[in-house]
């Protein structure tokens, strides 16, 4: 199959040495389809630094463009990488990335950590009118969220994601406030106000969202998105 079949031992390699897993990714990646990659990066835990055991490996690719062939073949020469089962990227053909939501381009670009190429080839560097949108979009995402999760699901898991969602918001704000990308979330809940602060916490260590603090915490979320979509409407 790919040069990854000629190895051994793969699954001994350890996933702490995130960079040495992205070089079998990238060689792997060249040789399924060759001169039509265009970026690979990495994003998420792994590229912070802040991964944990069970953390997801999140690589992005952009290739010239995409067919739901190339998802088959992606997904062949992904399954020979060690520790596969973790693997939870993006996919994209460059038509696609370069006409993208502007507000989510925000934290795509600044989240990715380049490994081949680079994004300002394919995308205009995100600036103050993207973070804006970034922030006023998840925050009505994580309004609506909230107030669904509250009335219906009741669903802590439901709870914990949002929380992490919530994060990537905190760090366009901080953009926005501060001129300044902060990527490591451990830093940045050191920098924020009170109660981003608070959410970053609740992010990193998820111990306290409990069926019992479901209400409390959902309200938090829900106040906060709530000023944050009167801050900066359209």
């Amino acid at each position: 199959m790919l040069f990854l079949s000629s190895l051994n031992d793969l699954s001994m390699i350890d996933i702490n040495d995130i960079n040495n897993w992205m070089e079998l990714y990238r060689k792997a990646i060249f040789e399924a389809f060759g001169g039509r990659v265009l970026f690979i990066g990495l994003q998420g835990s792994y590229a912070r630094g802040e991964a944990k055991g069970s953390s997801d490996i999140d690589p992005v690719l952009i290739l010239d463009r995409v067919t739901s062939q190339d998802l088959t073949l992606y997904r062949e020469a992904a399954s020979a990488l060690p520790h596969s089962d973790l693997l939870c990227g993006f996919v994209s053909g460059r038509a696609e990335i370069s006409g993208w939501v502007s507000g989510e381009l925000f934290q795509f670009y600044y989240d990715t950590i380049p490994h081949y190429g680079s994004l300002d080839h394919l995308i205009k560097r995100p600036g103050v009118p993207e973070a804006r949108d970034a922030v006023r979009s998840g925050a009505c995402a994580i309004y609506h969220g909230c107030s669904h999760n509250m009335l219906h699901s009741r669903d802590v898991v439901m709870l914990k994601s949002l929380y992490k969602s919530a994060v990537f918001i905190v760090q366009a704000l901080y953009f926005l406030e501060h001129g300044r990308y902060i990527h490591r979330h451990r830093e940045l809940a050191g920098l924020a106000s009170r109660d981003e602060q608070r959410i970053v916490t609740l992010s990193l260590s998820q111990d306290e969202i409990t069926a019992e603090s479901l209400d409390e915490l959902s309200s938090l979320l829900l106040s906060w998105s709530s000023r944050l979509i009167s801050k900066y409407p359209l």
